[in-house]
């Protein structure tokens, strides 16, 4: 659209020499005509925020266009990682709070521990006596704490640790935490040691398969053991810990991370804090969920991991105090974070170790509770 003097409303009205010149610098794009607003089509009324600004060329040169900012809206990355950042200071702040040990008064005047887990025993297996707890009797979702009693049925029968067996697709379908894959061909005591050091699911389930009872023979039998031991407040679905119904007590737990540890074939493989595994098609190094197991500071003569959204974070093992040359079982169910239940352990054992002599010389004349 041209300028209304350039405008030819007679196609017969000749061109003057202005005319001719000015419409010919047009043409050539040495020239911009101003336009009208009412020139301006629909499909140019853009926002401030789309629109584009050209800047005019010299001759010889290129016009170079200035881009708006983009315009800030939802973004699926920008999402992630603030929820990223959400959950990791949330992570730093429990890591915070439960570094430093928290105390109350009991109702007898004493200083204790006051924890933010969930539940939480301190135990003695050779007298049977509970040295400290809060909500130990309470029954809870226990997640690959399980595995501890599948290893204690597991070996109950006295398998060749040598024998080879074929990972089936069922054992690792759905399995979460696995290094198993299908057609492997790997030894039980391979097995075992990926059952209680790296907390594997797959590996639970090849055990309870290739065990005499059978896949779901072995889960009876591990409700049948728990009769025999004594753990009333103890019941089993699936040998890994995957499922949720899978229920406990802390009191219980500590009762059977003792009598566990007492079988020189499941301890020798909880007190290791890394274990090559061999395979017919590969070797892999698995290291232990036990963060106090892998740091060494404290004799850890037992112990197992376990994790799920509906029991929280827990730990049960099996501590030598040295001063007293006494093994304690400590219970943490129902943590807060990953690092909260080895804080809140190494805690509770901190604060028993000062008060060692005392206590067990003070629980020895009580009456003893519970047997096996």
């Amino acid at each position: 659209m041209f300028p209304n003097f350039l405008r030819r409303t007679d196609v017969n009205r000749p061109r003057t020499p202005l005319t001719r010149v000015v419409l010919g610098l047009v043409l050539a794009g040495l020239l911009t005509p101003s336009l009208p607003a009412s020139a301006v089509t629909a499909g140019e009324k853009q926002s401030p925020q789309a629109r584009t600004s050209a800047i005019e060329a010299r001759p010889g040169q290129k016009a170079s266009v200035q881009k708006a900012p983009a315009a800030t809206g939802y973004s699926a990355a920008t999402s992630r990682a603030r929820r990223a950042a959400v959950a990791k200071a949330r992570a730093a702040r429990l890591v915070r709070e439960t570094s430093i040990p928290r105390f109350k008064t009991d109702a007898n005047g004493d200083t204790v521990p006051d924890l933010h887990a969930a539940a939480a025993i301190i135990y003695n297996p050779e007298t049977n006596q509970v040295l400290w707890e809060s909500n130990s009797q309470s029954k809870r979702s226990i997640a690959s704490i399980t595995k501890v009693m599948t290893a204690t049925v597991f070996v109950e029968s006295d398998p060749d640790l040598s024998q080879r067996v074929t990972v089936d697709r069922s054992d690792v379908r759905n399995a979460s935490t696995t290094y198993l894959r299908t057609n492997d061909v790997i030894t039980t005591g391979d097995l075992l040691h990926l059952l209680l050091i790296a907390s594997d699911n797959a590996a639970a389930r090849v055990l309870a398969r290739v065990s005499p009872w059978g896949s779901g023979g072995f889960i009876a039998r591990m409700n049948e053991k728990t009769i025999e031991l004594g753990l009333s407040n103890t019941t089993y679905t699936d040998p890994s810990g995957l499922e949720a119904q899978n229920m406990s007590s802390a009191y219980d737990m500590a009762r059977l991370i003792a009598y566990a540890a007492s079988d020189e074939r499941i301890s020798s493989v909880m007190r290791l804090p890394e274990y090559t595994v061999q395979t017919n098609r590969r070797s892999f190094t698995i290291q232990s969920t036990n963060q106090i197991l892998r740091k060494g500071d404290i004799d850890v003569r037992g112990g197992k991991t376990g994790f799920i959204s509906q029991a929280g974070y827990c730990l049960a093992t099996l501590l030598q105090i040295p001063d007293v040359n006494q093994q304690v079982a400590v219970v943490v169910l129902g943590a807060r974070s990953n690092a909260g239940r080895f804080t809140e352990t190494r805690n509770l054992f901190q604060w028993l170790s000062t008060k060692a002599q005392a206590l067990f010389t003070k629980k020895a004349q009580e009456p003893v509770d519970g047997s096996w």
